[in-house]
């Protein structure tokens, strides 16, 4: 399964655009950074008044003070106690929140997208940015509002309180977080890349995973189980070293931070003995001064592990944010006019197209014909000639390379694309039903219609009896994408479904492949009911599904090369012809 190709985004970019989520908190954010404010002040006052305490109350005897003092600490520990509830209540709320504004920005994003990118991705690498990349970032926003910034406060207030104590221990104390610092840059440049390649491996695992279970069924019916356990078990293994060899990396950040911190304070003690020794300093104050040692170093060690969490997060943001770069199909679509009801007339005008951006891999090659209202037209060819392609512009899914598409002498290209699809009704070779019930399927073509006209659409494709035959009747559950129908039964819903929605121009892309003979003389009626009245397209192999159709367009290597009735292709003796007569002359030998 191939790589995704991924821009890699610079750290500082993605910790703004990741913060720039917190602009709708703001007031929530304001009152977690006071009481933050407030808990670290009230942490740091303790050692200084035990300072006091050592060197002014005990030295003179003054019990009274103490006493205050105790006091004191007791109701500043209390409150530090109240506010740290509140500030995780606050802080919990704001972290799940912006998660979900995230997964619903990216879901409502990956709905607006071209049809070229599911092309190019499996759905197993989809759900992995929306799930597992989006759940990584939980760590990331939880450390950034209860570790980052309360510890970057804390760090603050103590290097203060240290300078006020004693300005030479102080700079002996931070003396060596350049070297630190150093040292982590150098981790972090190894440990983006290795995490990156971690969350690339995790996605083709699900890539596959998914492909192989949507397709347990040919791997079963080829007896291939063997096969892809081992293809399983070798991206098992690709998974779990590309996560060893991340976490190699980042174990480096602990014994950095440790080293520095014991050798930091080896300075600081021996320039305190120093101090005292020359009267320069008071033992209390080498007290208070090792107190805030350890409350220097603390955030320090909580900073690295967030900066840990960061690194190691990066790539799954920017996994998230390289989605939600994609244009999306239609741009600026909400500022354009709806195109109002439409009548069904449908005119190519020199159309061509590819499915890339090289004019070379053409798909179809100056395409032009106008259909006009209420007529039946069938697109036949050889399977990617490019018919399914015509349809798929016509429906919008892309837009042409060059040339126009107009429905009503309106270029599509300049409406509203809601308005115009809400007119359609495309039904597929590969019907999709839903994990819902019959009912709820059927409805999925107007929403807001009632049971009547639910029943009375199955009705009028012949669907109703076999629905009927079910256990429930129409609030008979159906599994995902419909496997405890048979595909003539689903097929026959898809009808019932398009029917319901009313389109003015209708789309059957092999439509009644998967019918046999018999259910498809019985659902003919209602497709002559689906038809009536509308503009419609059909594609179908079968060549007496089209023989009655208005319009019949052969297309030959994405160019047009035959027009006209069943009669007049018959009579052309051309490319029509000989389908026909190979058709019919293989049924005849197998009668």
């Amino acid at each position: 399964m191939p790589r995704e190709k991924e821009e890699i985004r610079s750290k500082k970019e993605i910790v703004f655009r990741l913060f720039s989520y917190l602009k709708d908190y703001k007031k929530e954010s304001a009152l977690s950074i006071i009481l933050m404010g407030l808990i670290t002040i009230s942490n740091n006052l303790n050692p200084y008044l035990m300072k006091i305490a050592i060197d002014n109350n005990i030295k003179n005897n003054d019990i009274k003070g103490l006493v205050y003092i105790g006091l004191f600490l007791v109701v500043i520990n209390l409150l530090t106690l109240l506010f740290s509830k509140i500030k995780w209540k606050v802080i919990s709320y704001v972290t799940n929140s912006i998660l979900v504004n995230i997964r619903m920005e990216l879901y409502t994003h990956i709905q607006k997208l071209p049809f070229n990118f599911f092309d190019r991705r499996p759905v197993g690498k989809i759900l992995a940015r929306v799930m597992g990349d989006v759940n990584s970032l939980k760590n990331l926003f939880d450390q950034s509002i209860q570790s980052l910034i309360p510890e970057i406060i804390s760090l603050i207030s103590v290097i203060i309180f240290m300078l006020i104590l004693n300005f030479k221990l102080a700079i002996a104390c931070i003396l060596l977080l350049p070297v630190l610092g150093v040292g982590m840059f150098v981790i972090e440049v190894n440990s983006r890349k290795r995490w990156a390649e971690y969350r690339s491996k995790r996605s083709i695992l699900n890539g596959y995973t998914h492909e192989d279970i949507s397709g347990i069924k040919v791997v079963q019916s080829y007896a291939k189980e063997n096969d892809t356990d081992d293809k399983f078990k070798m991206l098992v293994w690709d998974h779990l070293k590309s996560f060893i060899n991340a976490v190699k990396v980042n174990d480096f950040i602990w014994p950095i931070v440790e080293l520095s911190w014991g050798l930091g304070t080896i300075i600081v003690f021996y320039l305190g003995y120093t101090l005292i020794r020359s009267g320069d300093l008071e033992i209390g104050t080498l007290l208070a001064f090792s107190m805030y040692i350890g409350m220097f170093w603390r955030p320090i060690m909580n900073l690295s592990n967030f900066y840990n969490t960061l690194i190691t997060n990066l790539s799954a943001a920017d996994r998230i944010f390289e989605i939600l770069d994609i244009e999306p199909f239609i741009k600026d679509d909400l500022d354009k006019e709806d195109i109002g009801a439409i009548n069904g007339e449908v005119e190519f005008k020199n159309v061509s197209f590819s499915y890339s951006e090289e004019e070379k891999d053409l798909v179809l090659k100056g395409v032009s014909f106008k259909i006009e209202k209420g007529e039946k037209i069938a697109l036949v060819g050889e399977t990617g000639a490019g018919k399914t392609t015509i349809v798929s512009l016509i429906s919008r899914f892309y837009n042409p390379t060059s040339g126009e598409i107009l429905i009503d002498n309106k270029n599509v290209l300049d409406y509203n694309l809601e308005s115009i699809r809400s007119q359609m009704g495309i039904m597929l070779q590969d019907t999709f039903l839903f994990s819902t019930s019959i009912k709820e399927n059927i409805r999925y073509g107007k929403l807001d219609a009632t049971d009547e006209e639910i029943i009375d659409a199955a009705k009028a494709v012949n669907a109703h009896d076999f629905i009927m035959s079910l256990e429930n009747g129409y609030d008979t559950m159906v599994n995902e994408r419909g496997t405890r129908l048979s595909l003539g039964q689903r097929q026959l819903l898809s009808f019932a479904r398009a029917l319901l929605a009313n389109p003015r121009i209708l789309i059957l892309d092999e439509a009644t492949s998967n019918i046999d003979t018999q259910t498809e003389i019985i659902v003919q009626k209602g497709i002559e009911k689906l038809l009536s009245n509308r503009t419609s397209f059909v594609i179908a192999h079968r060549l007496s599904t089209i023989r009655d159709c208005d319009k019949i367009i052969v297309i030959d290597n994405g160019e047009i090369t035959e027009t006209g009735t069943h009669e007049d292709l018959l009579n052309l003796k051309g490319y029509y012809y000989e389908l026909y007569k190979a058709q019919y002359s293989f049924l005849n030998k197998g009668a």
